[in-house]
């Protein structure tokens, strides 16, 4: 039987807007560090860069993408009260729902999250319209959230916004973002980045030797 709570109206409205997140990104030209763990390690799969230059990205990215997170989880959650008052509750709810996660259990979540992000970026990076960037971002990350798939970079939000409010500690999102972090990226990289890389490059040599 399908849970409750994915049948609720305010769920699913929260899913399909969370797109408009990634859309932003992407298409206005900055960075994910989720979406990096995809195309910067297909770019090593190619070797058209070293790990140590995966790292660095990946590195530099997480920072400042914490540092966003937050940017925004004190400043318009807290200090505005975006994630507090009548929203306390469900933030508190969906925080602790994250860190109560045992290690493995948040690390396959983390897999199906990016595994669906990363296909989502697939499909924006191939799209040759705006439209089609949009429409390309909106269904996979629409499905990741309303399946609860943990996303690091969210969690750097809503852990903190909990926080901020007084529940939980930073220990218990230390551990929550070492584990959905680690998850992401073998989401990324084995489920995406690895297996279309020699998908493609099959793809690309077989018509090389048709061609001669």
């Amino acid at each position: 039987m399908m849970p409750g709570s994915w049948g609720s109206f305010d769920t699913f409205m929260g899913a399909a807007v969370f797109p408009t997140g990634l859309i932003l990104i992407l298409v206005g030209g900055g960075e994910l560090v989720t979406g990096n763990m995809m195309a910067v390690s297909m770019a090593c799969f190619d070797k058209k860069i070293n790990i140590l230059q995966l790292i660095w990205n990946w590195l530099w990215i997480t920072i400042f993408n914490l540092i966003g997170a937050l940017f925004v989880a004190y400043f318009f959650g807290h200090f505005i009260g975006l994630t507090e008052g009548d929203f306390l509750a469900k933030t508190v709810h969906t925080a602790e729902m994250k860190t109560s996660a045992p290690f493995w259990q948040a690390f396959v979540s983390g897999i199906g999250c990016n595994w669906l992000v990363s296909m989502a970026v697939w499909l924006c990076y191939g799209a040759k319209t705006f439209a089609g960037k949009i429409l390309g971002i909106w269904f996979p990350i629409m499905a990741f959230v309303l399946i609860g798939f943990q996303h690091v970079v969210a969690n750097m939000f809503i852990i903190p916004a909990a926080i901020f409010a007084g529940h939980l500690s930073w220990m218990l999102f230390l551990k929550n973002i070492i584990a959905v972090f680690l998850g992401n990226a073998a989401g990324a990289v084995v489920f995406v980045s690895m297996l279309y890389f020699i998908a493609y490059k099959k793809e690309g040599v077989q018509k090389t030797d048709t061609a001669l």
